[in-house]
């Protein structure tokens, strides 16, 4: 059986793995508490940004986190502009991190 977390749970959570790392982390978009999906932008302060979102692997039968978008930080950020105008419900978690590390790799965050 597989628990499902509120978003918020999640990104609360996440947050606090973030901080323990030394992961500059911000909430820039808050999203439906309960079911709002979430995206998770790194900064790798050169000018550039990826965009990363959880995404459903059939082959796999589990949920991955993919690259939505990458590139010149400006468009990241345009594009990131436009999914929330097209889903209220979204939250946007923005990192800064030279190396790009996420975490989102990690036991309990990848799956």
């Amino acid at each position: 059986m597989t628990v499902r977390l509120t978003a918020a749970l999640w990104v609360s959570a996440y947050l606090n793995r973030l901080r323990l790392a030394d992961i500059a982390a911000y909430v820039t978009a808050k999203g439906d508490p309960t079911a709002g999906a979430v995206v998770v932008k790194v900064a790798t302060l050169d000018g550039r940004a990826r965009a990363f979102q959880r995404s459903f692997d059939l082959m796999a039968n589990t949920r991955v986190w993919v690259v939505l978008a990458e590139g010149p930080e400006p468009e990241v950020d345009a594009m990131l502009t436009r999914q929330r105008g097209r889903d209220p419900d979204l939250w946007v978690i923005e990192l800064e991190d030279r190396q790009g590390r996420t975490l989102l790799d990690q036991d309990g965050l990848a799956e």
